[in-house]
């Protein structure tokens, strides 16, 4: 059962009407005497049901956190280590940097663990280990880590990385050979209690999705959601999908295959392929029109219905297999405050698991006022 279905739970009862209900009710039959609304002591009695409301708030708020469904932060983590699963810190980006110098050379060139390179906006990346350009050779490629944690070493392009920080004698240039990625910040509340639910799954030995799942998202803050599949006896493809509907680059397909791959985590008689999922590009085309007696609100429902249309792309490609449905997009636009839309682009349309919907051309327009 997904937490979400879980039924709410109360501790201690908080509700005003009841506590004030119960505590009058008590008092007059201790007193064998009625409290009338203007009685001081029922006027002494609404402080101390104030107090009382409190604390069983209090009650309630300190308990729920005990409860994986309700636990933020530190409990959180504490709820967590029963299982062994603990929250992902933030992690930076890598990039794949070639080095090459300006013509080959007789004897082998050494490249120092830590040289840095940049794109010259004040984003350094160092490279993890000595790299050798051989004798007779012009480059070597080495990975190299952002020198900062979090999101801002992902995005370079290849070919951005083009400069040395640390000049190294004989070599010419630098370059990355792949778009940097893989950099997160601490894993948040809502990515770290999925988890944790999940938690049991790696617990198998058999090969289990949920297990592929488990420790795919756990090897990157990024994977929001995973797909597992096996086209053949053995054979396991898994595809991932980052936060914000994003696909992974090479960098970050490499950490999550070593990952998987790592013999503590692999079936031995499992072959583990990790593969960026397909984009399935749609348009978005429409046209909405707004009710004349919402007048004095319509430029309030414009930015509410532009809204409607950027959170649908969202959520269409927040996750993997996600079918296009232009009736989730029809009803946004209703709850934006719209009258009537006339949704052209997109039309219905079936993915996959191995696939992600894609918005390419986003076009809403408003087309006036209309009469109820």
């Amino acid at each position: 059962m997904e937490l979400k279905n879980l039924p709410d739970i109360i501790f201690a009862e908080s509700d005003p009407q009841t506590i004030e209900g119960n505590i009058i009710t008590t008092v007059e039959g201790l007193l064998g005497r009625k409290l009338a609304r203007a009685d001081p002591l029922r006027l002494f009695l609404r402080g101390i049901e104030a107090l009382i409301i409190q604390q069983r708030i209090l009650i309630d708020a300190t308990a729920k956190q005990n409860l994986l469904a309700f636990a933020t932060g530190e409990y959180l983590d504490h709820i967590g280590a029963l299982t062994g699963t603990y929250r992902l810190q933030p992690s930076a980006a890598t990039a794949t940097i070639r080095l090459q110098v300006s013509s080959a050379r007789g004897a082998a060139t050494l490249i120092p663990q830590g040289t840095r390179v940049t794109a010259g906006d004040g984003t350094l990346f160092a490279l993890d280990d000595a790299a050798v350009i051989k004798s007779g050779e012009m480059s070597v490629d080495a990975r190299a880590t952002c020198t900062e944690t979090g999101a801002k070493g992902n995005g370079y392009l290849a070919g951005e990385l083009n400069r040395l920080a640390d000049p190294v004698p004989f070599v010419a240039t630098v370059k990355n050979t792949t778009a940097s990625a893989g950099g997160a910040d601490e894993e948040d509340d809502e990515s770290f209690r999925k988890r944790i639910h999940e938690a049991p799954e790696r617990y198998s030995t058999a090969g289990p999705v949920g297990a592929y799942e488990y420790f795919t998202k756990e090897s990157s803050a990024l994977v929001t959601d995973v797909s597992v599949d096996s086209p053949a006896p053995t054979e396991v493809v898994v595809y991932p999908l980052l936060t914000g509907g994003e696909v992974p680059g090479s960098e970050l397909l490499e950490t999550i295959s070593a990952a998987l791959n790592n013999r503590t985590v692999r079936p031995l008689t499992d072959k583990v392929t990790v593969k960026p999922p397909t984009k399935v590009t749609y348009n978005v085309t429409v046209s909405y029109w707004i009710d004349r007696s919402d007048a004095t609100e319509a430029a309030n429902i414009q930015r509410a219905a532009q809204q409607a249309v950027a959170d649908y792309v969202l959520w269409q490609k927040s996750k993997l297999g996600r079918d296009v449905n232009p009736t989730e997009l029809y009803y946004r636009l209703r709850s934006a405050g719209v009258k009537r839309a006339e949704i052209t682009e997109p039309e219905y349309m079936a993915i996959t698991r191995a696939q992600v919907a894609v918005a390419g051309t986003i076009g809403a327009r408003f087309e006036g006022l209309e009469d109820d």
